[in-house]
């Protein structure tokens, strides 16, 4: 799928809140977020030891006639979005979404922690906003109330030659 599609896709996805996506019956929605604020905590060594542990737990769960994948290395750090909805609603969620560690492994393997820390808040406060940005929130089968952040989409705004008359 091209860009311009994934991002034509995506913006049609979008609701103003996850009140319109919950009056639709909607339990995976896109937001736009605005005023973004990218922040972090370090995790104690018992939280990623737990993680470690968690980790391990669904990588055994494969099926046995594929190998076990290697379980992916907890990051040390909690990463939390404070943000605005469309209709101005201030949120705070936690982003639990593997690809967010990742770039933190990325950026650290090149930058330094520091660096990573700061290329992220960078990312994530000025270049995708500047350019699109949605989250993806969801919520869980035990708590369909409650929206989880579970992952951050670059999505190009439309410029004038896409917009349909």
């Amino acid at each position: 799928m091209k860009s311009s599609e994934r991002s034509s896709l995506a913006r049609r996805m979008t609701r103003e809140s996850t009140d319109e996506a919950a009056a639709r019956g909607e339990s995976l929605t896109l937001l736009k977020p605005e005023d973004v604020r990218f922040s972090w905590r370090r995790k104690t060594d018992e939280e990623v030891a737990i993680e470690r542990i968690k980790h391990a737990a669904l990588a055994d769960q494969l099926s046995f006639l594929h190998e076990a994948p290697k379980p992916l290395e907890p990051c040390p750090f909690e990463f939390t979005f404070k943000w605005k909805d469309i209709v101005g609603k201030s949120r705070t969620n936690t982003c639990d979404d593997w690809e967010t560690s990742t770039a933190f492994f990325v950026r650290r393997a090149a930058k330094g922690e520091q660096g990573a820390l700061a290329s992220l808040r960078e990312t994530f406060e000025i270049e995708y906003p500047q350019k699109g940005m949605r989250f993806a929130l969801g919520t869980h089968s035990r708590r369909n109330t409650q929206w989880l952040l579970v992952g951050v989409i670059r999505v190009d705004e439309a410029d004038q030659r896409e917009l349909s008359l």
